[in-house]
């Protein structure tokens, strides 16, 4: 059974692990307190040291991406993205000094037209917006939040921290399960920080991440020169 990639905030992270057990790329569903059923992001248990094998290889067991699999997204340093939806633009800067392979991931996907029709499918108020699942392009998809690219990154969780903005990637419980949904932080969340791939930031465009709905459509992420 393919899983949800997902985030979820520290203190209900017992209650999640000890409720469902995850894998692969997926996401959790709970009831809200007015009985609708809502995605829960969630992050994995802290765990040992994971050995270099664990390091190269995905939950599938096939080894993660690395640089020299993205030839087309290496001038992170150089370029901004632009989400493109129909409440105005979200300008973002990437961090290719903390995150390489998964800016180079982000950009090669960007520039094939991966993330052009589908959504943000979760949207936790005050906490976090969620898009990047192609499988969100069909409306009537019952597997929403399970879809990835076909290929695993790896985890590379840097320093940075989650602050109002910050852009980073989401994964199940395995740490290189991430591929190509991501999250923008609608606050600062430093629960969540050393347990994702944080890879970029908003620059512009806040006022419509603040306004962003679930089933909002990213019409297009496009790749321009970073601005001066």
């Amino acid at each position: 059974m393919k899983s949800r990639q997902i985030v979820v905030p520290a203190l209900i992270l017992a209650l999640v692990v000890a409720a469902l057990a995850i894998g692969g790329c997926g996401v959790s569903e709970k009831k809200d307190t007015r009985g609708e059923s809502k995605s829960t992001p969630s992050r994995s248990q802290p765990s040992a040291a994971p050995s270099s094998s664990d390091q190269q290889l995905g939950p599938d067991g096939r080894p993660v991406k690395t640089m020299a699999d993205f030839p087309d997204g290496q001038d992170g340093a150089n370029v901004q993205a632009v989400i493109k939806t129909d409440k105005g633009d979200i300008v973002l800067n990437l961090f290719p000094e903390v995150a390489p392979v998964t800016v180079a991931s982000f950009l090669h996907l960007a520039r094939t037209g991966f993330y052009d029709g589908t959504t943000f499918h979760r949207v936790v108020p005050g906490f976090v917006i969620q898009g990047g699942d192609p499988l969100s392009k069909d409306p009537n998809s019952s597997d929403v939040g399970t879809g990835g690219p076909g290929y695993c990154l790896p985890l590379e969780p840097g320093s940075r921290p989650h602050l109002t903005g910050t852009l980073a990637m989401a994964r199940s419980q395995n740490r290189n399960s991430g591929g190509s949904q991501f999250y923008i932080c609608l606050g600062d969340q430093p629960s969540l920080d050393g347990q994702y791939t944080v890879f970029g930031e908003v620059v512009s465009g806040m006022e419509v991440v603040n306004q962003v709905v679930q089933g909002d459509v990213i019409r297009s992420v496009t790749v321009v020169p970073k601005s001066s």
